[in-house]
């Protein structure tokens, strides 16, 4: 019974989140439209660049929301480790997209330069300030969730408030100066804040997906805490990946100086509870004695 409710708890808990996140994805998807209008309006390239951000971020909680929904599937027969890398590649193409408008909308904006495009600045105050009050109301709504989904969403929020915040102040530059310069500027900034994000998203994603080894964990380490256990005499054939930046899994064959079964079983308990406390989450520990030879040991 004790297991029934707890397995009914956490299926519970993720779909509260799904709901949070879904929540923060419908309002976000409404003021982008919105403020995708106002760029027209405004003739503001500051304004079409923030509009960017919240349209990428709509990719994010999208996927966000739909992976909340298939973590509660689990492993099945045909995915033995569960559903979790989904949840980064849905972060690994939004940043794609980001990165591609970023640089497109870089392009645009530098032949601003030497254009006289009058923008409203009235009008770019007003969605700027729009901007600011919606990211809160999202970041307000995800603000009772703890999953990695939701925390990583609202991250992405708390981005768009500080860039909305860039873009008013430079409407209210613009509106009492008439410095033309400073919305192009604004937009050139935004567009590269994103991009730097947007590449770090993707170097991280493309290392999880080459099962680089984790940023977090540290492989000399683990070998050193390793052998310092009794009867180990030695490792080899040690590799940690993660599936999706935060459960990360490792094989590793020990040697041992024993062979007695009680004493091999300690050793493999006492090996887990020691990885377990180096941040490995799954553990595959493969034991031999000293006078097996391993055709592994030396690849």
């Amino acid at each position: 019974m004790g297991h029934d409710h707890h397995h009914h708890d956490h299926s519970h808990a993720h779909h509260a989140s799904a709901k949070r996140i879904g929540l923060a994805f419908f309002l976000n998807l409404a003021f982008t439209l919105v403020e995708i209008g106002g760029a027209f309006w405004t003739h503001s390239a500051a304004v079409f660049s923030g509009a960017l951000h919240d349209l990428g971020d709509c990719l994010v909680l999208g996927a966000a929301w739909y992976l909340q929904h298939v973590a509660v599937r689990g492993r099945d027969a045909r995915y033995s480790y569960g559903y979790a890398r989904y949840g980064m590649l849905g972060g690994w193409l939004a940043a794609i997209v980001l990165g591609i408008g970023s640089i497109t909308i870089v392009g645009i904006t530098i032949a601003r330069f030497n254009s006289a495009t009058e923008v409203h600045s009235i009008g770019m105050m007003l969605i700027a300030a729009f901007g600011l009050v919606m990211n809160f109301i999202a970041m307000w709504a995800l603000s009772e969730g703890h999953s990695l989904n939701e925390r990583g969403a609202r991250l992405h929020l708390f981005e768009d408030v500080l860039g909305w915040a860039a873009v008013l102040l430079g409407g209210i530059v613009l509106h009492f100066t008439g410095s033309t310069w400073i919305d192009p500027a604004l937009s050139i900034a935004i567009a590269l804040f994103i991009l730097y994000n947007a590449a770090k998203v993707l170097r991280e994603g493309t290392g999880i997906l080459m099962q680089r080894l984790p940023a977090d964990i540290d492989d000399q380490r683990i070998t050193r805490a390793l052998r310092a256990l009794p009867h180990v005499t030695g490792t080899h054939d040690q590799h940690a990946w993660t599936l999706d930046g935060h459960y990360t899994v490792l094989t590793v064959h020990l040697v041992l100086d024993v062979a007695d079964p009680a004493r091999m079983l300690e050793v493999k308990r006492s090996a887990r509870a020691t990885l377990d406390t180096l941040g490995i989450a799954h553990a595959t520990i493969e034991l031999e004695t000293s006078e097996e030879s391993c055709a592994l040991e030396h690849h």
